[in-house]
């Protein structure tokens, strides 16, 4: 295929196609969840369900990545990039369900440069002001910093990223429409290490998803705001605020202010762990009280807004974890119990179970730790960005812990380095039953919803003392 120079129009149009009714149209599994889709593949390491879809948008919990119907052909279905953009432009799937993948030419890395700008912004400044409630004030801020423009051709608001030296390495581009289907991109050739940001001279770096929560914080919470650092990530990616952080020494405090819904808990959780890992220890969560910053500084307008979205799989996961109860064995025959708890498919039972067996080894490797103390350490470890994966997959990580539980306990003469390992493998039990049972909760609630859906197998196998 000839080089085709797509129009900003063309590539806005195909990345906006709806995939899921592509994907129906070409032989592609797809599967709804509530109000979204889960797209099912199969690869060499075997079948995956980890990619939900929304319109034109896809996220790929299990690699953490994510973006638009043109990069999801390109990565799911073997399209080089024209190819994908003239099939979702109108182009037709063929009879099979996956593309071979074809050869493509050398990639051509177009080079950064800035959309064109307005001779003014008076567009964006209405928008900004009047839609967005941003303070006046913050906005020339950032416009005389050249940091916030109007581009001329369609006039979207244009947020620029800045390296240390004030070179302009990044850029995304907002609508300003107020009906209709608005949009977001990263212009092209853009160095996702930069993003839009402020830094001020104090400690403090506040961590954001995108360029309008940043500035609604702002408008919030005036009062020397100049002193601090700000980051806008232009969604749930780490590598802007890792640079940052890498570039400016004296920043030690990192608040965590993504937007207050499944993908924004997930994301604060995620990058929590990431920054811990590289040695930051002052590490805050600021939630706003709706959907995300904007939203809230629309409630105190008295505008329109959204509320808050709870990240149900946690929320249910630890309401289990707090109702567990104490219960009593029989030291003689934990292994027997074990396994009637499980083949019984109560899945709070085995729990409830596993966590005194645990509690029972420990004491006998001199350890104390009561059933409180074990349920704090089962809600303080659990990490919902990395609790992902259907009933039939947590179902076989619980099979996968009650063996290697089975396996430790008949060990004899234990001692007490290895009593410590027998408690860890039942506490492990515990969890991976609670997040089963989690798990199932969602998928009844969304069958009450989806009536029609079909209800996934979830039969347990039995297990035998032989061994």
């Amino acid at each position: 295929m000839p080089y085709i120079n797509f129009s900003e129009d063309d590539l806005y149009r195909a990345n906006n196609a709806d995939l899921v009714s592509y994907l129906g149209g070409c032989g592609g599994h797809v599967k709804r969840v509530g109000s979204t889709y889960q797209y099912i593949y199969t690869d060499g390491s075997g079948t995956h369900d980890s990619v939900t879809i929304h319109g034109g948008k896809w996220y790929d919990h299990k690699n953490q990545r994510g973006g638009y119907a043109v990069k999801f052909l390109q990565e799911f279905l073997g399209f080089s990039f024209q190819d994908a953009v003239v099939e979702l432009l109108g182009g037709h799937c063929s009879a099979q369900t996956v593309s071979s993948p074809r050869a493509a030419p050398e990639p051509v890395v177009k080079p950064f440069e800035l959309p064109e700008p307005n001779s003014d912004m008076r567009r964006v400044f209405a928008y900004m002001t009047k839609q967005r409630f941003i303070d006046p004030q913050i906005i020339s801020h950032f416009a005389h910093e050249h940091k916030i423009y109007e581009e001329k051709k369609y006039h979207n608001v244009v947020f620029v990223g800045t390296d240390e030296n004030g070179t302009s390495k990044q850029a995304s581009v907002r609508s300003t429409i107020s009906f209709g289907k608005t949009f977001r991109l990263t212009v092209a050739g853009s160095d996702t290490n930069y993003s839009f940001s402020h830094f001020g001279n104090d400690e403090k770096l506040f961590v954001f998803e995108a360029p309008i929560d940043m500035l609604s914080f702002i408008t919030l919470y005036q009062k020397d705001w100049k002193d601090h650092s700000y980051i806008a990530m232009n969604g749930v990616y780490e590598s802007a605020v890792l640079k940052a952080l890498e570039s400016h020494s004296d920043l030690q405090s990192v608040y965590l202010c993504t937007d207050n819904d499944t993908g924004g808990i997930e994301a604060a959780e995620r990058l929590r762990d990431i920054l811990a890992e590289k040695g930051y220890t002052d590490l805050y969560r600021i939630a706003p009280q709706q959907k995300d910053w904007n939203e809230s500084l629309k409630q105190l307008h008295g505008a329109e807004y959204l509320p808050a979205v709870p990240h149900e799989r946690k929320e249910l996961y630890l309401q289990n974890v707090a109702e567990l109860n104490d219960v009593k064995i029989n030291p003689n025959r934990i292994a027997a119990d074990l396994i009637a708890a499980y083949n019984s498919a109560d899945r709070i039972r085995l729990a409830e179970f596993s966590v005194a067996a645990s509690e029972h080894f420990l004491k006998i490797a001199g350890e104390v730790f009561p059933l409180d103390k074990m349920k704090n350490r089962l809600a303080a470890e659990y990490k919902c960005y990395q609790d992902k994966g259907s009933i039939s997959v947590k179902l076989g990580k619980l099979q996968g812990a009650i063996t290697a539980g089975l396996e430790q306990l008949r060990k004899p003469s234990q001692t007490a380095a290895e009593l410590k390992i027998t408690a860890r493998k039942l506490y492990d039990i515990a969890d991976h039953a609670l997040r089963l049972s989690t798990e199932e909760t969602l998928v009844q609630r969304a069958e009450q919803k989806e009536t029609s859906e079909e209800a996934p197998s979830d039969e347990p196998f039995q297990m035998s003392m032989s061994g």
